[in-house]
């Protein structure tokens, strides 16, 4: 049995949850992990690079000199790539780097990253998290009240403007929500803080 205590905002423990073993107590797959990572980070990339061949730089349309006699390499165009200002071979072109994965392997992927998390111990379990108003301060008192001194993911269960607002101007955090979460996220901060609603939405999503 996965059991993970529940702190509410002061740092305090108020009790104790168990953990879904169907998400956090798999064996975790790296390689799908990996694999969707590189998904991620591919249908992120803009694709818009582009360099001119030597069929698109102007100029080039006379031969800069004749063929023979003048001790020099031959030469047919001055937009040949060996020139300035010439084409370039085999430069990029835009394109789509985008692709898609089975959603039986982006789910396995998901639940991988949260086991991992649960296996390094890097799971934090609210008991709610809510602020009365937008304030950097209120998040940044929170994260210290659970000793959170690096990196962290904070997944929320709706999407709570006064939360996501007081957290984004922290460096090294994040917020999600449930239906937002991915593995590259998850991989990429050191802790994963999560509410309870959250993680109840999440065993019901994912399981």
């Amino acid at each position: 049995m996965l059991k993970t205590n529940v702190y509410d905002m002061t740092g305090k423990v108020v009790g104790e949850i168990e953990l879904d073993a169907a998400i956090f107590g798999i064996e975790v797959n790296e390689a799908v992990m990996h694999a969707a990572v590189k998904n991620q980070l591919a249908n992120k990339r803009q694709g818009t690079h582009s360099v001119k061949g030597r069929s698109q730089v102007s100029g080039g349309g006379k031969k800069p000199y004749r063929q023979k006699g003048t001790g020099r390499a031959r030469q047919g165009s001055t937009r040949a790539a060996q020139w300035i200002k010439g084409g370039i071979i085999f430069g990029p072109s835009p394109r789509d780097y985008s692709y898609t994965l089975p959603k039986k392997v982006k789910r396995l992927a998901l639940k991988s990253s949260l086991a991992s998390k649960a296996q390094e111990e890097a799971v934090i379990v609210l008991d709610k998290l809510c602020f009365d108003e937008i304030k950097t301060k209120n998040m940044v008192n929170v994260l210290k009240n659970l000793g959170v001194a690096d990196t962290a993911l904070v997944v929320i269960a709706d999407n709570d403007q006064n939360v996501v607002k007081s957290a984004r101007n922290i460096k090294g955090i994040a917020t999600a929500g449930v239906n937002t979460i991915n593995v590259y996220d998850i991989l990429k901060y050191n802790k994963f803080i999560i509410t309870k609603d959250a993680l109840a939405k999440v065993s019901e999503v994912y399981a």
